[in-house]
């Protein structure tokens, strides 16, 4: 059998090859403590699994949900993002719920991109963004993200030629994997931009709720004329620790809400509606709830950024996000000490270039383990000698 060229042109996904070394290690009996996967440990709130359990036995909820999904669900999104942010949208027309915000990234591609398109891709970034936009037929446009430009893409240096072919502009703050912020600024910046050469902007909002010190990340959708140039995607994932429960959605523009609709009216059956409630119900937690997770993190961050450079490694302390992304000794690759952390610490971190050509040089560490785990790893950590630069 022969199968589609697009699937030889995309690489393994990033966390099957970090789970594979991990299941190795301990098919060994060895500990691995891994700092890879951004996957939250602290569990669900009780309150919001409690709504599932209610819902589940409801006999309606066991059919086919709606692709657009419940009212209620759409109604209270619009009703959150009025709440966070003090942004108005139509709940029927300007939003949408996704089976995670990873479905609705990877499915609007096709809204968009044809062949010989081009989707303007932040690198590192997501691996999500070019899949989608390759599974489309399209072509990535890499747009660098460096360390002295604050790890935000330099928009005016994209060729008019690149700019006049792309048709998706790409962005995610708070980022990943980097930690890096954006505000407002720099999203009035990328309106203009979109304007100028007619591209629609999907923003990728996921980490909005994760943020330390104080710091209180903004909407893309806050900033005048983003609605009328494109979207954002928001996951419950990380804001409620739900990864498991897939629930996300997308706000903003209502053309590209109506294209989506059409993608996922035609290769999903929606979000089942026991979920929906469950998101419900978490959208309705309280900000104290949010903040008492987010000191947790914070504790973690700290502890993180202190060990790394108690060995010599540059770690700057992120504001928002669930990541410390932090410089490899000199003359080293990502992967060399990715691999020297394995070997010698029974350590998992995720090598920089695993998110593109300009995360080379840096590794990524996640703060989703738990406390005991954490510590565990990272006396491995303080008691590992780095390589000096080469």
């Amino acid at each position: 059998m022969k199968f589609a060229s697009r699937i030889d042109k995309v690489p393994p996904y990033l966390f099957v090859e970090i789970s594979r070394k991990i299941a190795a290690k301990r098919a060994q009996g060895i500990e691995v403590i891994s700092f890879g996967i951004g996957d939250p440990d602290i569990p669900t709130p009780v309150n919001v699994v409690e709504r599932l359990r209610e819902t589940a036995l409801d006999a309606p909820n066991h059919r086919y949900p709606e692709t657009d999904g419940l009212p209620e669900f759409r109604q209270e999104v619009a009703g959150w993002y009025q709440r966070r942010f003090g942004i108005s949208v139509d709940p029927d027309k300007e939003t949408l719920p996704l089976i995670g915000a990873k479905e609705g990234i990877g499915h609007v591609a096709l809204c968009f991109i044809e062949p010989g398109d081009l989707a303007l891709v932040p690198d590192p970034g997501y691996p999500v963004y070019s899949v989608g936009t390759w599974f489309a037929g399209g072509e990535c446009y890499w747009m660098p993200l460096l360390e002295e430009n604050g790890w935000l893409p330099d928009l005016d240096a994209i060729p008019a030629e690149a700019a006049r072919k792309a048709k998706v502009l790409w962005l995610n703050y708070p980022n990943n994997p980097t930690g890096a912020i954006a505000e407002l600024d720099f999203f009035k910046k990328a309106v203009d931009f979109a304007k100028e050469y007619d591209i629609a902007v999907m923003h990728d909002a996921s980490y909005s709720e994760v943020a330390y010190d104080g710091y209180r990340p903004v909407s893309f959708l806050q900033t005048p004329g983003a609605m009328e140039v494109g979207v954002e995607f928001h996951s419950l994932s990380k804001s409620y620790n739900m990864t498991g429960w897939r629930l996300g959605m997308v706000v903003g523009n209502e053309d590209i809400i109506k294209a989506l609709m059409v993608v996922k009216s035609n290769l999903d059956s929606g979000v089942p509606n026991a979920i929906q409630y469950m998101g419900i119900e978490a959208m309705r937690t309280s900000q104290h709830a949010i903040d008492e997770r987010n000191a947790i993190y914070q504790g973690r961050r700290d502890r993180v950024v202190e060990v790394l450079r108690g060995i010599g490694l540059d770690a700057i302390p992120p504001k928002a996000s669930l990541y410390v992304w932090t410089r490899v000794p000199a003359g080293y690759s990502s992967a060399e000490i990715t691999e020297l952390l394995l070997e010698e610490c029974d350590l998992v971190v995720t090598p920089g270039n695993g998110y593109g050509k300009y995360g080379e040089g840096y590794i990524r560490l996640s703060l989703t383990i738990n406390n005991e785990d954490m510590e565990k790893g990272l006396s491995r950590l303080a008691n590992w000698k780095a390589p000096a630069p080469r």
